[in-house]
């Protein structure tokens, strides 16, 4: 497929860690994506001005850069490497998305006790992050010399070509299968959209918006519950207080009941077995909690 002047382009990861969730939340944002083969490296969105460039993640943020695509999905820890090598900011970072969240993390060999920090001075640490990992060294007073890898970070040490290294952890299998054990904490990270610098036209700058607005609305949906609920009016000072992360609840007399009514509130934050225990304490009743299909923010 060629590019198509007309049509807004996100580049996102072709396989791996944040493939599959991002055209999850593509979808949610009520795009259809036709399915290309295998070997496909775009995809098109029937129905809205999208293609996807399916690319290797440490190519989106020079893509959108360069402004081949004005948008891109990216973990932080790819998009931080890149803009350490930069000279200017090239690319922005508009939202963080809520998943593919791990930490850059210094790990040693189990067998260490006592670590501390100033031990990594004079050492050497393998990592595919070696910008990330300088700043961390420089911010942090130490001396170490930083050996570049592309991958098999966690060999390094059993092969003898570092003592420490620096990578990725989501669940810390990994490490632990290779006898290492995470000592102190780099970087931590998630999926963003990014957007490039570079001026775009107004076509895409309403396309880009259009999605943005999307995006935004399925990232507070992930957040959100819908809660009614009824409650004498005496009650409504302590059951607003209550209500996690509430805007201005909606508040109905309740027909019949003089004195008591029905209250309606999106929360954005979460809504525990314990929160309904406190609103019951403070004279609810009849409470509802449902989750929130779309939102328009």
């Amino acid at each position: 497929m060629s590019r198509d002047e007309n049509r807004l382009h996100l580049a996102v990861q072709k396989s791996g860690r944040l493939s599959d969730q991002s055209r999850q939340l593509l979808k949610d944002a009520g795009l259809k994506l036709l399915q290309g083969g295998r070997n496909e490296l775009a995809a098109r969105a029937e129905n809205f001005p999208l293609d996807l460039m399916l690319v290797r993640d440490d190519d989106i943020p020079t893509f959108v850069a360069d402004g081949v695509c004005e948008l891109g999905i990216v973990g932080q820890n790819v998009l931080e490497e890149y803009a350490l090598g930069l000279p200017e900011p090239r690319i922005e970072q508009v939202a963080k998305l809520g998943f593919g969240r791990c930490s850059l993390k210094i790990a040693a060999p189990d067998s260490l006790r006592g670590f501390e920090l100033p031990m990594l001075g004079g050492k050497r640490i393998a990592t595919s992050y070696p910008r990330l990992l300088r700043r961390f060294l420089e911010t942090n007073g130490l001396d170490a010399e930083v050996v570049a890898m592309r991958g098999a970070v966690e060999l390094a040490p059993r092969l003898g070509i570092a003592g420490f290294v620096c990578d990725l952890v989501s669940t810390g299998a990994t490490l632990d299968a290779n006898g290492l054990a995470p000592v102190a904490d780099v970087f931590d990270s998630e999926a963003v959209l990014v957007r490039t610098m570079r001026p775009i036209d107004a076509a895409h700058a309403e396309q880009a918006q259009a999605l943005l607005t999307r995006i935004d609305g399925v990232i507070a949906t992930a957040e959100s519950k819908y809660i009614v609920l009824n409650a004498p009016e005496g009650a409504l000072p302590a059951i607003t207080h209550i209500l996690p992360g509430a805007e201005a609840p909606t508040v109905v007399p309740l027909i019949g009941r003089p004195g008591h009514v029905a209250v309606q509130a999106v929360c954005q934050e979460s809504v525990f077995w314990e929160t309904l225990e406190r609103l019951k304490a403070a004279g609810a009743s009849a409470i509802l909690v449902m989750p929130i299909e779309k939102m328009m923010l």
